[in-house]
């Protein structure tokens, strides 16, 4: 399952979906993800969730972000849940393309949870049904 948490800058998507990491840590039978921009977080998450900043793996496109959580998926079958912090600033500006993405990552066998920062009225039409705006 896909979810697109959406909002201005400032709006509290981190804060959001840091909160969805713990309940899923707590829940999970298996192992969470959070991948951000960078190192920021690495003390605000719980040790029980796998930090990973993609600058650490030259990550600067929605192909590339897509194939470093496939391949993820593939390296780990026990990830339940992934969670991706400033999608926008990891990826790219191009909604399209990120809209691409959204339907490549619904096809994995995992819980994803992405932080836009966009309006639902800019996101394209074929992924607004995935998102929530805060």
């Amino acid at each position: 399952m896909i979810t697109l948490i959406l909002g201005k800058k400032g709006s509290g998507k981190t804060k959001k979906l840091m909160d969805l990491c713990k309940a899923a840590v707590e829940q999970s039978k298996g192992n969470v993800v959070f991948i951000e921009k960078d190192n920021t977080l690495t003390y605000d998450l719980s040790h029980k969730a796998r930090l990973v900043a993609a600058e650490d793996y030259n990550i600067k496109c929605f192909g590339c972000l897509y194939g470093f959580i496939a391949g993820m998926c593939a390296g780990n079958y026990d990830i339940t849940d992934i969670f991706v912090d400033s999608t926008l600033k990891i990826g790219g500006d191009d909604l399209e393309k990120l809209a691409d993405m959204v339907e490549k990552l619904a096809k994995l066998d995992t819980n994803i949870t992405l932080s836009v920062s966009a309006d639902k009225a800019d996101i394209p039409a074929r992924v607004a049904e995935l998102a929530q705006e805060i």
